[in-house]
């Protein structure tokens, strides 16, 4: 059996499959091959050869994956929540040490009442010092003195 007689089936099948990825990605990149994969079945079903539905379709994904998706991406994120959340939003918090923090960990008491595990990237710092974050690593607050 010739592949033109089955090729509307490949098409059908790989549009459903990139759809059901897309669904669990959730970043537009394998809608836009699906939408040009859907250009390929339908050069398949106006009859032209199966190499030409290739060409089609993966001439089609490019240009969408690239003159498509970054508008829309910017489109959607255009309304985003500015505001940082979660670990994000801890960075340059401060608070105090409740026991002696050193580059292998120790305490602090957040300005928000949270008690965090901490670490510096070199001195030691003693028990009761304000210090500030200056990023998450994992579990560990990475903290320095407040000056």
């Amino acid at each position: 059996m010739p592949i033109e007689q089955i090729a509307w089936l490949i098409w059908l099948v790989l549009i459903l499959l990139l759809l059901v990825i897309e669904m669990n990605s959730l970043d537009f990149t394998f809608l836009m091959l699906s939408l040009g994969t859907a250009g390929g079945l339908i050069a398949g079903l106006s009859g032209l050869p199966f190499w030409a539905q290739v060409i089609i379709a993966a001439t089609l994904s490019v240009l969408l994956l690239f003159l498509v998706k970054p508008p829309l991406l910017a489109a959607l994120r255009k309304n985003a929540d500015p505001h940082k959340t979660n670990v994000e939003a801890l960075t340059g918090k401060s608070g105090i040490t409740l026991s002696e923090v050193t580059n292998l960990g120790g305490q602090i008491r957040l300005e928000n009442g949270e008690t965090w595990s901490a670490k510096t990237n070199g001195k030691s710092i003693a028990t009761g010092v304000e210090i500030k974050i200056e990023k998450i690593d994992g579990a560990f607050a990475v903290v320095s003195k407040e000056n």
